[in-house]
């Protein structure tokens, strides 16, 4: 996985993760729309300004002082935690 910051500022974050589709976009957002600080997250496969970029660009925005770096940190972190789990669960049942 390649990651490349697009912009960032100290309530936002456009990041550019290489090699994903919506399967992994739709869980990291869904785990970020989760996290308290976060006002939003989205993200664009196409975006019409990229004349024609494919690779989908995150986009998360914060609240109440939070840095978006920490936000997708946080959200990783979640994300691993839950498979972790599922993991084990699955393990368990087989």
């Amino acid at each position: 996985m390649e990651l490349r910051v697009i912009e960032k500022s100290d309530n936002e974050l456009s990041i550019e993760i290489a090699g994903e589709d919506h399967t992994f976009m739709n869980v990291l957002k869904g785990t970020l729309l989760e996290q308290e600080d976060v006002g939003a997250a989205t993200y664009d496969v196409n975006p019409e300004q990229s004349g024609g970029q494919t690779e989908p660009i995150l986009t998360i925005k914060t609240e109440g002082g939070a840095d978006p770096l920490d936000t997708l940190e946080d959200a990783a972190g979640d994300i691993k935690d839950k498979t972790a789990s599922f993991r084990d669960a699955y393990e368990s049942a087989v």
